[in-house]
């Protein structure tokens, strides 16, 4: 049995359906249960925050997919480790290897994987880069109109499909030998914001037209949407240099065995989110 936590978001969601087709028994973590069910999947409640709401979800598990940045990292691996799991695979992202814990996002993964190595379990460690489901932030853009003014124009990152993030992680809660590893899945391409967008507005069939977003405009409309402390980490990351994204890696066709999905293919797949 394989416990998935962040069974909803972009990745857990993809795990927990690579996990249930494989035949594989996976439980997914939830706060309350979803209004439908999908085949082959237990939905089980509970809260990273409280390690001890864990122990019903834990139960008879022998893998665990988790999320970084919890208030109790240590608290939620002791749980698992009482409950008898043998492997963790843990989220994770590139800025970890830094060890700058002046950087408010860097400082959480550093944290969550100092827990991790201090478990006592075997683990497998996930460091991707950007997200193409990152793109899913500009629906607001294109509802109101065909032009997308976005930030960080300059920066190439070799953004991955989370399809591709959370393969990774299935090879490593199913199969053996990657114990101890630290992986870094990327895409198959360093691309920019407009060229996601050359790429988005030919999937979609719109004439869409990018807009660099200044620095001072970008970090004003981030601050209101999160803190203002990652805020200032993410403007480290992409416009103080700190970061780099742009090395496209061959972790995804090393450990599935099949090439990283490009943005077309990402945008393809989920060209009725943009409709």
């Amino acid at each position: 049995m394989i416990l998935v936590a962040g069974s909803t978001g972009n990745i857990g969601s993809e795990l927990v359906s690579i996990l249930a087709a494989s035949g594989e028994p996976v439980r997914a973590l939830v706060r309350k249960p979803p209004p439908s069910e999908a085949a082959g999947v237990e939905y089980v409640t509970g809260d990273l925050d409280d390690p001890a709401s864990l122990a019903p979800a834990l139960d008879g598990t022998n893998g665990v997919f988790l999320l970084p940045g919890y208030r109790d990292m240590p608290g939620v691996l002791a749980e698992a480790r009482r409950a008898g799991v043998e492997r963790i695979v843990q989220l994770s992202g590139g800025s970890a290897g830094s060890g700058d814990m002046t950087n408010a996002v860097s400082r959480y993964m550093i944290v969550t994987e100092r827990a991790v190595h201090e478990s006592g379990l075997p683990w497998t460690i996930l460091r991707p880069t950007a997200f193409m489901s990152n793109a899913l932030r500009w629906l607001p853009q294109l509802q109101a109109g065909d032009t997308l003014r976005l930030p960080f124009a300059n920066v190439r990152t070799a953004a991955v499909d989370p399809h591709d993030i959370a393969a990774v992680a299935a090879k490593a809660l199913l199969e053996d030998g990657h114990a101890g590893q630290i992986y870094y899945p990327t895409g198959p391409e360093a691309t920019r914001p407009a060229d996601q967008v050359s790429v988005l507005a030919d999937v979609l069939g719109r004439d869409l037209r990018f807009e660099a977003q200044p620095d001072d405009e970008a970090h004003a409309e981030m601050s209101k949407q999160m803190p203002v402390e990652y805020v200032d980490a993410f403007f480290d990351f992409y416009v103080g240099g700190s970061l780099d994204e742009s090395v496209v890696r061959s972790t995804v066709q090393d450990v599935t065995g099949r090439p990283p999905r490009t943005f077309r293919q990402w945008a393809e797949a989920h060209a009725d989110a943009f409709a």
